[in-house]
């Protein structure tokens, strides 16, 4: 599917500004419209703001204070049960009430909607990614999506596997939002962008490729 539908180079000026993919659905509903979209886009603020400060939290713990997951996870133990210990004996002592631990239950039907979400999403990328390289749709795709392979790869040199996983549940967490709120105006600069680097292809493909000289087409014998 073409980020925008339409692909004519004597477009004017003033034509109307298409949607980013050329999505004809709000965003809400293209993140699923449930409480994954919810969260990504900031309707739920608490669960939010805790998810980013959970993900900021344990970026920082793995990535500046160099802990790795069986270190962290130990040391997390020990002090929980440790001060759950000493808080136990103390109210003992006291005559003080228990600690109330609350009882933490993951609610099947939420992280069903959230893997749901995410099979969804995968699925249709990975069925674009077949096509593609099937040569079933637009051979432009094919070499967009080559090229940003390329650039990821060369992402991914640069940086640890944990600052790029926070880079991009960072980027989850707040790129949904922005858009959101700054959707029209996302839409015109990528639009403008579109309509010159079109422009630049037409003009490529003109000048280059159509001059390139091309052998005569041979009719295949038939028996």
């Amino acid at each position: 599917m073409p980020i925008y539908s339409s692909s004519s180079d004597s477009e004017p000026e003033t034509a109307p500004v298409t949607k980013l993919f050329g999505r004809k659905r709000p965003v809400h509903a293209v993140l699923g419209g449930g409480k994954v979209a919810d969260v990504l886009l900031w309707k739920n603020t608490k669960v939010s703001a805790a998810l980013l400060i959970g993900v900021t939290l344990i970026w920082f713990l793995f990535e500046v204070a160099e802990y790795n997951f069986v270190t962290l996870f130990c040391h997390i133990s020990m002090t929980s049960m440790l001060l759950l210990f000493i808080w136990s004996r103390v109210a003992e002592f006291f005559n003080w009430n228990d600690p109330r631990i609350p009882e933490i239950k993951l609610v099947e039907s939420t992280m069903r909607e959230i893997a749901s979400t995410f099979h969804a999403r995968f699925d249709q990328i990975l069925s674009k990614l077949i096509n593609v390289a099937c040569g079933k749709d637009h051979p432009g795709h094919f070499i967009l999506i080559i090229c940003s392979l390329y650039i990821l790869s060369v992402i991914g040199t640069c940086f640890s596997f944990v600052n790029l996983l926070f880079l991009v549940l960072l980027s989850i967490e707040t790129l949904p939002f922005l858009y959101d709120r700054y959707e029209k105006e996302v839409d015109r600069l990528v639009y403008k962008a579109m309509r010159r680097v079109r422009k630049m292809f037409n003009s490529f493909d003109s000048q280059v490729l159509n001059k390139i000289p091309r052998g005569p087409i041979k009719d295949k014998k038939k028996y």
